[in-house]
């Protein structure tokens, strides 16, 4: 992984950490119990959509590398045993 996709993903989990440590305070206090376990379930879900993206995004950068790296030229075909 490069160096600032790690500091976007750091970031964005500390965020997260900090809307749970929200919500928890919000439910220690007794009071608006609806708000963190809404808060709660948007976490989770940006967390599964973002991870999704991701999967998504390496699968992608995966066979784009592999249609550049493949070879379509019959000329220069490289299972030959011997080439001339």
């Amino acid at each position: 992984m490069e160096i600032p996709v790690l500091r976007t993903w750091v970031i964005f989990y500390l965020i997260s950490f900090v809307v749970l440590l929200f919500a928890l305070f919000l439910t220690s206090q007794g009071v608006l119990l609806w708000v963190s376990l809404f808060l709660v379930l948007v976490l989770i879900g940006v967390n599964f959509f973002t991870i999704f993206i991701e999967i998504n995004r390496r699968k992608q950068r995966h066979n784009r590398l592999k249609n550049i790296a493949q070879v379509d030229d019959p000329e220069y075909n490289l299972n030959q045993k011997k080439l001339w």
